[in-house]
């Protein structure tokens, strides 16, 4: 039976565009939280460069979610660093583009190998985290989403390639999202020209290669987006002005938004806005989304480094390593330059809960960039856990006319084999 969506989601994409927006139904219910730390976030916004945005989702007796979105300073014109995040956008698009291949030996589990072609430009032709040795998209996706690795990245977007990458987003409704460079240091020539790739059997043979790229497409750089009051450049060179982001990757909160629920709820948001993923194709997402460090094989992650809540940060603090019975968060984080963003829609089984949040807060009490003295522990963490747990509790009591079925997100995930591998640690993220 097929399944139909009704959504205000995207109806709300455009409606903020280029003015703040914030909604009195938050701003009640955030006074109910008096945690020190969060107050101090909540009364100072401006100081925090804080937005957030919380997706209410109401279901009908035949189980169809409407969802309507409240904002709380959501401004699409104010920058913030998306770090991470951007790496859900990298995968979506990188198993779009092997469907677009339509390829029947090439799919997202096929070896594949990275080549150079170009001043700073590295190979990758083996990778010994995953099952047979070689990177692949599927095996790139995990690494991104599991721990938030960086690497996995800057392959996917020599995959994709720059151009390819700005011109589908902005093709699906996206216009204002920017990714200019992988999570490495390099000029913008050089993330202008992205690597040959090829993908090889299991015999070790070529099945498809495909040939370096160079992006001529110019960006737009009419806004200009600065921060701070200095920087670091090199061990301890300050340079007294502010960093200037404008050519650095963008991604709007709603933007982000609207594309985990893109991922989450395909049919709710317009069909230009999806990507052109395969059923196989979302669910293996959504595993990898919620799916927690300690449970995966491949890679075989340090569990007591990366705790379950490791990249839940509306479920994570100095105290709270897990997260509550029966619940999952199918969610992309990002931290960088002092800010903290997360992207999340929440199930809870147990009581039939479920949501969606997203969030971005800067902490930088100095305003210097690049000298490593960030908020996060003493306010960034803190804060945003205190906001997860304000929108829960709220849910856990807010009363619903239909209780949802939320069968179709329930996941078989992997258990954790004993055998003799070392744990990985210590991974670039």
């Amino acid at each position: 039976m097929k399944t139909y969506f009704t959504c205000l989601l995207s109806l709300c994409l455009s409606a903020s565009y280029g003015q703040a927006r914030t909604d009195a139904y938050l701003t009640k219910l955030f006074q109910k939280n008096q945690h020190p730390i969060f107050q101090e976030v909540i009364r100072h916004p401006d100081q925090y460069r804080l937005q957030i945005i919380y997706t209410q989702i109401n279901r009908d007796k035949a189980n169809r979610p409407t969802c309507t979105n409240y904002y709380f300073r959501v401004d699409s014109t104010e920058y913030f660093n998306p770090a991470s995040t951007v790496k859900l956008p990298l995968a979506l698009l990188s198993l779009e583009k092997l469907n677009r291949l339509n390829r029947p030996q090439v799919n997202k589990f096929t070896a594949m190998q990275f080549d150079s072609a170009y001043n700073g430009q590295t190979k990758e032709w083996q990778d010994n985290s995953a099952p047979n040795g070689y990177p692949s998209v599927a095996h790139l996706i995990r690494k991104a989403f599991l721990v938030s690795e960086n690497d996995p990245y800057s392959r996917m977007y020599e995959f994709v390639g720059q151009g390819e990458i700005n011109r589908s987003l902005h093709a699906k409704g996206y216009p204002d999202t920017r990714i200019t460079h992988r999570f490495v240091r390099m000029t913008p020539d050089q993330n202008r020209h992205t690597n040959p790739v090829r993908f090889i059997g299991e015999d070790g043979q070529m099945i498809y290669s495909q040939p370096a790229a160079y992006n001529e497409d110019p960006f737009d750089a009419r806004r200009i987006d600065t921060l701070g009051r200095g920087y670091i450049v090199g061990k301890d060179s300050l340079v007294r002005q502010p960093f200037d982001f404008t050519g650095r990757n963008k991604l709007p909160l709603e933007t982000l938004q609207q594309i985990l629920q893109s991922v989450m709820f395909p049919a709710s948001v317009p069909e230009t806005q999806r990507f052109a993923l395969k059923p196989d194709d979302y669910a293996f997402i959504r595993q990898y989304l919620s799916q927690y460090p300690g449970e995966t094989n491949y890679p075989k992650y340090d569990a007591v480094q990366y705790y379950d809540s490791y990249v839940k940060f509306f479920f994570m603090d100095s105290l709270h390593h897990s997260l509550p019975a029966g619940v999952r968060v199918f969610n992309k984080v990002g931290w960088a330059y002092g800010f903290l963003t997360d992207a999340s829609y929440v199930v809870d089984f147990e009581n039939k809960v479920e949501y969606m949040l997203t969030a971005t807060a800067y902490v930088n009490r100095d305003g210097i960039l690049n000298d490593d003295r960030y908020e996060y522990e003493s306010i960034g963490h803190p804060f945003m856990y205190q906001l997860g747990q304000t929108i829960y509790q709220h849910e856990l009591t807010r009363k619903r006319t239909h209780t949802p079925d939320l069968s179709p997100f329930l996941i078989s995930y992997e258990k954790r084999r004993n055998d003799n591998r070392p744990v990985i640690k210590n991974v670039d993220n």
